[in-house]
């Protein structure tokens, strides 16, 4: 059974020393860099990844409590937050990326599966990890920034783009004093590399002035006509 919630105030200092940041899929890309400099910053490390060998090796890098389990599982999500031993300051949820297809190359399974990790899972994790968040603390998710512009192949990830910063807004409402903001990542082909994402999702969590914010990191990706 977890432990009754501490509702202590997440400090205000720009460091994370004494504080704990929860990485869902955090054994490898934005997850793992953000792990790592948070761990730095002097936070102790939770991650959560489905792979279990690559988060066994990341968990013995940081010194981090590890669970691994398919995010998307929403009952097997929700148990992990329930069996958290105490409460945490942050929390950050990484996914996969869209995917593109025709629609005479549609598929309906493949593209529940997307809207399940991408809009789904952020509402599963609004629901689940709330109440264990420190009041001050942040929930974060890492998004995208393809599918602004109409394209042939780009209905679903348009449609997925278009809707989390919405989301993020009222989740910002609906869960505060706890912050909710969205990373849209750009590709690193556009000069944007991991540590750049991953030193933006720890300003966020040391930022308290910021809530209910999409914030685009893409080398100017967006000003580029198409």
């Amino acid at each position: 059974m977890a432990a009754s919630i501490n509702s202590s105030p997440v400090p205000s200092g720009r460091g994370l020393g004494g504080q704990t940041v929860v990485v869902i899929g955090g054994s490898s890309g934005v997850g793992l860099e953000t792990a790592r400099l948070a761990r730095a910053s002097g936070a102790d490390i939770i991650l959560t990844a489905r792979e279990p060998e690559r988060l066994h090796r990341a968990g013995l890098e940081l010194a981090a409590s590890i669970a691994a389990f398919d995010a998307t599982d929403f009952g097997r999500l929700g148990r992990f937050f329930d069996a958290l031993p105490s409460s945490v300051d942050h929390v950050l949820v990484t996914g996969p990326g869209p995917c593109y297809p025709r629609p005479a190359e549609f598929d309906l399974d493949a593209a529940r599966h997307d809207v399940d990790a991408h809009l789904l899972l952020p509402l599963a994790v609004a629901r689940d990890a709330a109440g264990k968040i420190r009041p001050g603390g942040t929930m974060l998710f890492v998004g995208g920034t393809g599918g602004r512009r109409p394209a042939a192949g780009l209905a679903l990830a348009a449609a997925l783009v278009a809707a989390l910063p919405a989301m993020i807004k009222s989740l910002a409402a609906e869960i505060a004093p706890v912050r909710v903001n969205l990373i849209a990542a750009g590709f690193t082909d556009w000069g944007v590399a991991l540590e750049d994402v991953a030193a933006l999702a720890v300003h966020l969590m040391t930022n308290a002035a910021i809530t209910g914010a999409t914030i685009d990191i893409a080398g100017g990706q967006q000003l580029i006509g198409s």
